[in-house]
């Protein structure tokens, strides 16, 4: 049976909770009128998971960057945390403690109701017309709404080397869905990576008490953030709107991008555990793996062959557009503008069509290099209102 809705979020991450929080808390949509579609058991699933994978403590991005509306919210709420915990906020730029943050999304998830708006399923087909759009889940259910929002992330994408096999027992990605290869007892293990991703999780397996080598393509990067904060406001984002050539404003979201980077915490970390030899650190490539019957050999481009038990990539996420054959298949149905990398052509509203609205990395040509983040999400969560409150 169908379901007419006047909003249907396709996504239950940080982009997906925050924009359902918006349109109910600041646009007044009415909660029976409003669904979120995602497999996870629970919102925000994913984050949860990759989150905690890595061992992350504190967050990159600073306080004023969460879920709720209210920019201070966060701010507020750990007044209650202060007299049980200490290091609720880190410097610098106040980053809030991992545990804060999600406590904090579970009270945006409260407040609003949304658990009871979260369809636990799989969009995997979506039609648009004149009346409005047309989703069908993977259970075969049908929902129908007025207005559909693309807050689809890379998380179910992450990048595999190419001399890396994918069924491999003691082969895996730190990200993919369901990841269970954690070591349960002490090995040698050779993480790939060079950014905060895979320096958390070294960092996590040294306190574990494995031995570990950590291989990356470059010297380790410092960046507080993923991107320059100008990219938020105007210094860098006037210039980048008024850029009409798509392929132009691509090139510019890839120099901004801070990829393979760590912030400075994370950094010091390292470097302590590599001067004490306790992390083996290899700036090389890998050229091959093998699997042997006693073990792992990652063979490196300076002839280095590293023995191990087992290989965790923390290689990040793959770059093209997310959202596979739904996105694909609908593109095709109501002939999306994309550009040449496929990424969405959209307005200022973050409208790709009169009824299909995006967030996060679908969103980037339009708000640049940081989309994809919590902040991103703030600033789609604006877009998204001012579009709602002006039809």
């Amino acid at each position: 049976m169908s379901v007419a809705l006047d909003w249907l979020i396709i996504g239950g991450g940080i982009h997906g909770v925050h924009i359902a929080a918006r349109l109910l808390g600041d646009v007044g949509v009415s909660p029976d009128r409003l669904r979120i579609v995602d497999p996870g058991d629970r919102l925000l699933a994913r984050w949860r998971t990759c989150t905690a994978t890595t061992g992350m403590s504190h967050l990159r991005s600073p306080a004023v960057h969460h879920l709720d509306l209210d920019p201070w919210s966060l701010e507020d709420f750990a007044d209650q945390w202060r007299s049980r915990e200490r290091e609720i906020f880190a410097p610098p730029y106040n980053r809030p403690a991992l545990a804060l943050f999600n406590e904090h999304c579970d009270k945006v998830v409260e407040t609003f109701g949304l658990a009871d708006l979260h369809i636990q399923d799989r969009a995997t087909r979506c039609a648009v017309g004149c009346d409005g759009v047309n989703v069908q889940l993977s259970t075969g259910r049908e929902i129908a709404a007025q207005n559909l929002v693309l807050a689809i992330g890379a998380s179910e994408q992450p990048e595999w080397p190419d001399w890396a096999p994918r069924n491999h027992p003691r082969i895996r990605h730190v990200f993919e869905p369901k990841f269970d290869g954690w070591p349960s007892s002490n090995e040698t293990v050779v993480v790939i990576g060079g950014g905060i991703s895979a320096g958390q999780v070294a960092l996590r397996l040294l306190d574990e008490g494995h031995l570990v080598h950590l291989v990356s393509r470059h010297a380790l990067r410092q960046h507080q953030f993923d991107s320059d904060p100008g990219w938020l406001g105007p210094k860098f984002m006037e210039s980048f709107s008024s850029e009409r050539d798509f392929d132009r404003r691509r090139t510019l979201i890839i120099q901004a991008r801070h990829k393979g980077s760590v912030p400075p915490d994370v950094r010091r970390a390292l470097g302590r555990a590599i001067d004490e030899g306790q992390l083996l650190w290899h700036e090389d490539e890998v050229e091959k793996l093998d699997v042997r019957r006693d073990g792992l050999v990652v063979s490196l481009a300076t002839h280095a062959e590293l023995e191990a038990e087992r290989v965790l990539l923390a290689t990040g996420f793959a770059s093209p557009r997310p959202g596979g054959r739904m996105v694909d298949s609908l593109v095709a149905w109501a002939s999306l503008p994309c550009a040449r990398c496929g990424y969405p052509i959209v307005d200022s509203a973050l409208r790709w069509h009169p009824r299909v609205y995006v967030s996060g990395p679908l969103a980037e040509l339009e708000l640049g290099p940081a989309s994809r983040n919590i902040a991103g999400a703030r600033r789609a969560g604006d877009r998204l209102v001012d579009a709602a409150w002006a039809s």
